[in-house]
């Protein structure tokens, strides 16, 4: 089993790109709701935006020799803190990116290793959490989709 046929996000950071993965978790806000119960008003609770969440996100992929993350980890159980900014774009059949989300201020927090097993029908995966300082969803043009799709269709040519 091919583990890069199963790639659908590909995931960059700071102009770099890391790594294709399989699985993406995280891609998550929360606003916390604060209730506020209204002097003589009874029949309803006023509710207030409050403080704003947001998860880690977790990516999983077959074990590649592309270990761009695993290095930024390494830094940082080294002590070498340094936030970064990136994008995790969803891909198309074609491998063209059709829309992204762009985080900041993000730090690895945990490494996952792969669980290896006797079988030979199984991939080894590993999965990287990556805390983070907030989203932003972005979506191509129509012109820009038809020129990635179009440059796509070239380079499978």
């Amino acid at each position: 089993m091919d583990p890069k046929r199963s790639h659908n996000f590909v995931i960059e950071i700071e102009g770099l790109l890391v790594g294709g993965f399989s699985d993406c978790t995280g891609l998550q806000v929360d606003v916390e709701a604060r209730e506020y119960r209204g002097r003589g008003q009874n029949d309803f609770l006023h509710r207030f935006a409050g403080q704003t969440r947001h998860p880690p996100l977790v990516l999983k992929h077959g074990i590649s020799p592309m270990d761009g993350l695993w290095g930024w980890h390494q830094d940082v159980l080294g002590g070498v803190f340094e936030r970064r900014n990136g994008t995790i774009y969803l891909l198309n059949r074609k491998q063209a990116p059709v829309m992204w989300w762009n985080f900041r201020d993000a730090i690895p927090l945990k490494w996952n290793g792969p669980e290896l097993k006797g079988d030979a029908a199984t991939v080894a995966f590993e999965s990287i959490e990556i805390g983070h300082r907030g989203l932003v969803r972005g979506k191509p043009s129509a012109a820009e989709t038809a020129v990635t799709i179009a440059v796509s269709d070239l380079a499978s040519a």
